[in-house]
């Protein structure tokens, strides 16, 4: 193969040739040279028009530059000239994904697949926009297709797992987590993605860490950073802090966020937001832009342009609050755009490292989440409580048991998490419960034809009566608030915990009781509980955690103690001006760290 020098060579004695211009194309291309890589795809085109092959490689240049619209005008052409390329429809598929249109992205990988049956990729892309389509069964016979054409797909099976707990699909799971952890060990270049390896039971922290830092390496790798253009300490002006998130908007971000973001001093702070997620034109989103000094909305640009506006307007601190979760751009941070940028508040655990470096300079913890620092690349910045909370929530006005389909005297337990996190051995629990105290129910959030049906059906096998199930259809926040009411005790999961959905049970005052596991999103609820001085609520295993329901279940005075104690004591929860206060110094410590003031 020849070097880009050779080809520069070749072209200056010979600039008609279109392969040579294609060539050299191709290694910028793999050297992330987009532009160069464009430059001179274009130039072949220029000597070869309507060629096709190099119509697919200036759609895959624009794929890699995040100019998703133009790369499908260059495929879309590749397409009209030769419609039996799988290929072209495939990276359609992509960039059609990328714009936010799983719809159309399916049709393409549908085609592409029509194509090339055997295309384990395809397979498992056309399960990640039935997923987004909310497709789930058709999603996971997509990933299976993936892996029995190609049993070295790992994030295949990673995607396959994480959907099949959304579902309440527990078969042959263990055995499945098993191999995707010993793939973890064993292939260090697998996509595993990390946020679905955190809710696997029986990964630990330290193999939480070691996925992230895979994934960083794979995914950041080849970014060079930014030249920095910080000028050092800046004596009385403020600190300038950004904030990083595609949850700007009706999101339980907005609902742990956006008050602390108003009470930041700004005789000491200038805030920025940067938003790369959709726009929904929601009360939640004109809030946070209220909250805010200055508000960018950065969706269409692309990762560097992002960085480089970062950059441009001096921000000293960026705090990412999405992490590896859904719309995640971390790339972005890893750019270095700002002297220091910290993890915080998306995604419970460890950003990783590329080589040796940490991807973040900072992780924001406290001493129940992580007692220990080992498990995690960046420093940790220890506060009183990880998690901030509005004290302002809309809470409509209560309907009746009745009207929600709960007996009017039955002892009501309650879990409002997310599917994926409900495990078979919690379930176990539970149903242990319901065996326990006969006259309750159980009530669950309705995430997913398919949980439901399964988690009904594991509730028979245990004995207990199908009506003794309950689902809560998914209604506005005001709405759900108020639904809290109505139960008696929330019970926790284990070993991913519940987070804003517990700050949810502790404002309406429903008592949440929880099992704290080894791992950051195994202790969030107990962070909060701590914090509130209900330690009593927090247990060391999952027979504690029955044993404590039961009594709680069985002794209402005990009970209605406890809730009182949560009403009396509430505001050290939600308070953001006080929790500020406490993040302020720690921003102000990291930047003191950065840049300490001359001598003298």
């Amino acid at each position: 193969m020849q070097s880009i020098q050779q080809l520069l060579q070749a072209i200056q004695d010979n600039p008609r040739v279109p392969s040579l211009h294609y060539d050299l194309g191709g290694l910028y291309l793999a050297d992330m040279q987009t532009d160069k890589a464009r430059a001179c795809y274009q130039q072949a085109l220029r000597l070869a028009p309507n060629h096709p092959q190099i119509l697919l490689q200036l759609g895959n240049t624009e794929n890699t530059a995040q100019r998703y619209q133009e790369a499908t005008v260059y495929f879309k052409q590749c397409i009209a000239i030769t419609p039996d390329d799988a290929a072209a429809y495939y990276n359609l598929g992509n960039a059609l994904r990328a714009l936010g249109q799983p719809d159309e992205a399916a049709k393409q990988y549908q085609q592409s697949l029509k194509l090339t049956p055997n295309d384990a990729d395809a397979h498992n892309n056309l399960g990640n926009v039935l997923r987004d389509l909310g497709r789930l069964d058709e999603a996971i016979a997509c990933y299976q297709q993936a892996l029995a054409i190609n049993p070295q797909l790992h994030h295949a099976l990673a995607h396959l797992i994480h959907q099949k707990q959304h579902i309440c699909d527990w078969q042959g799971l263990d055995a499945e987590i098993a191999q995707l952890r010993q793939v973890l060990v064993q292939s260090p270049q697998a996509q595993i993605p990390p946020f679905a390896f955190l809710a696997m039971p029986g990964t630990t922290a330290q193999e939480q860490l070691q996925c992230a830092s895979q994934w960083a390496q794979q995914q950041f790798g080849h970014i060079t950073p930014l030249p920095s253009t910080h000028q050092g300490f800046k004596a009385a002006k403020p600190i300038k802090v950004g904030y990083l998130a595609a949850d700007f908007r009706l999101h339980p971000l907005a609902f742990l966020i956006t008050e602390l973001l108003a009470a930041h001093d700004r005789t000491r702070f200038h805030i920025t937001a940067y938003s790369y997620g959709p726009n929904d034109h929601s009360q939640e989103r004109a809030a946070i832009q209220h909250s805010v000094d200055h508000f960018e909305d950065i969706q269409t640009l692309s990762d560097i342009e992002a960085a480089q506006l970062v950059q441009t307007q001096q921000i000293d601190i960026l705090v990412d609050l999405t992490g590896y979760t859904k719309h995640s751009r971390t790339a972005i941070v890893a750019l270095k755009p700002a002297p220091i940028s910290i993890n915080w508040l998306g995604y419970p655990g460890s950003m990783g490292k590329v080589g040796a470096k940490s991807v973040f300079d900072y992780v924001i913890v406290d001493e129940t989440i992580a007692p220990q620092a080992e498990c995690f690349a960046e420093d940790c910045i220890y506060l009183p409580c990880y998690q901030p909370n509005n004290q302002h929530r809309p809470v409509a006005e209560p309907s009746s048991r009745s009207a929600l389909g709960i007996p009017e005297d039955a002892f009501v337990f309650c879990c409002f998490n997310q599917t994926f996190k409900i495990t078979a051995e919690v379930y176990a629990v539970w149903m242990q419960l319901l065996q326990a105290i006969p006259n309750s129910v159980l009530w669950l959030l309705d995430c997913n034809v398919w949980a439901k049906a399964n988690l009904i059906a594991t509730a028979n096998q245990a004995g207990i009566a199908a009506e003794r199930i309950l689902f809560a259809p998914r209604v506005p926040i005001a709405v759900h608030l108020a639904r809290h009411a109505h139960a008696d005790l929330f019970l926790d999961t284990q070993p991913y915990n519940a987070h804003t959905t517990a700050s949810d049970a502790l404002w309406m005052g429903l008592p949440v009781l929880t099992c704290m596991g080894e791992t950051f999103p195994s202790r969030v609820a107990a962070s909060l509980l701590h914090q509130l001085g209900l330690d009593a609520l927090v247990t060391q295993s999952l027979s504690e955690f029955a044993e404590r329901a039961r009594a709680l279940a069985q002794d209402t005075d005990q009970l209605k103690a406890v809730k009182q104690q949560l009403m009396t004591q509430r505001k050290l929860l939600f308070n953001p001006d006080v929790f500020v206060q406490a993040l302020e110094t720690a921003y102000i410590h990291a930047y003191n760290n950065l840049c300490a003031p001359p001598d003298g």
